[in-house]
């Protein structure tokens, strides 16, 4: 996929660094970074199981938050592996290959995370700005629509990026200052003038994620507006509580992102170790806080999610009643 035309086999690596200067308690550190990976593992499967299982939550609103869950479970699946690598085995050292499909991984579904919270932003709107013409406007035809719209969206960035890199080439043997692969990060060591690289990556980041915090902001600024025109303060309350999940979720989403590419491509002096601890929250914070969230301010979620856990816990009881009345069948037949 990518050409380095100036790099040997010998040196066709870079190396992983976790936490630089802390190396001696990597095993305690990975403690609570298995435990928040297995929270956004089990959250987010546990919310895309709910939604696909409760046929109430087949609508538009959910089917977005469903694609939200798969692309926070993608994220992290795809940071899992060396992350967990170097903390655990000491395993620093990634090829270019593997290091750039991750990379790619990593920044695709950094994107589609970006799309999919515009187009919960458009549902949100639509519910309560334009309430009457919700049901006609988000049918499942107009949801497939936004689905393609958001994956040729991908389509074209993964093209820009294979052009801009297929000529590229690259001094190995060099340490990375994360756990994983980042496109500011990799594209310093690069034989062209990582500038414009540097530069060029950032202005894909601020076109395809700058303009959808400006239509996410738009859309709350109108959402605003018609909160504030309706004077029962129970319907602001309402609509207000409707809007607080999803502008939790750009909230974790974007300032991390924002703080970690200004870091590496503005602030040259800042510690290795803050930049390692703002990669691994712009990485992580999202899908573990994402599911709970959902899960503690929607009520349907959180009633569907105790009706299923209410109907497993049933049904052992009932199963362990079948058992004891059949072993007490046994026995009496037996005697």
């Amino acid at each position: 996929m990518v050409i380095f035309n100036n790099t040997t086999s010998s040196s066709l690596n870079f190396f992983l660094t976790a936490f630089p200067g802390l190396e001696l308690v990597h095993v305690w550190i990975s403690i609570p970074v298995c435990c928040l990976y297995t929270i956004a593992l089990l959250g987010n499967s546990m919310i895309l199981f709910v939604i696909i299982v409760e046929q109430s939550l087949h609508k538009p609103m959910y089917y977005f938050l469903s694609v939200l869950s798969v692309v926070d479970l993608c994220l992290t699946i795809s940071t899992l592996p060396t992350v967990l690598g170097v903390l655990w085995f000491h395993a620093r050292e990634i090829s270019f290959k593997a290091c750039f499909i991750q990379m790619a991984f990593v920044h695709v579904f950094s994107f589609l995370e970006s799309s999919v919270l515009v187009a919960m932003a458009f549902d949100r709107f639509m519910a309560i700005c334009n309430p009457l013409k919700y049901a006609t406007v988000l049918t499942d035809t107009m949801i497939m629509v936004i689905g393609l719209a958001i994956g040729i969206r991908q389509v074209i960035f993964i093209f820009s990026v294979f052009l801009a890199l297929q000529s590229t080439s690259f001094h190995g043997g060099q340490e990375l200052s994360h756990p994983f692969c980042y496109h500011p990060d990799v594209i310093k060591y690069s034989y062209s003038n990582p500038w414009i690289s540097s530069f060029l990556g950032m202005f894909l980041q601020l076109y395809l994620t700058g303009t959808d915090l400006l239509f996410i902001l738009f859309s709350y600024v109108l959402i605003l507006r018609t909160v504030l025109s309706t004077v029962a303060p129970k319907k602001q309350q309402k609509a207000f509580s409707t809007c607080v999940c999803h502008l939790c979720a750009v909230t974790i989403f974007y300032v991390p992102m924002i703080s970690l590419s200004i870091t590496h491509r503005l602030l040259n002096s800042t510690s290795r170790v803050v930049c390692s601890i703002l990669a691994n929250v712009y990485l992580l914070l999202p899908p573990v806080l994402n599911p709970i969230i959902y899960s503690l301010k929607t009520k349907t979620i959180r009633q569907a999610m105790l009706q299923l856990l209410q109907s497993k816990g049933s049904q052992g009881p009932n199963v362990r009643r079948r058992r004891g009345g059949w072993d007490s069948r046994g026995e009496i037949a037996s005697t």
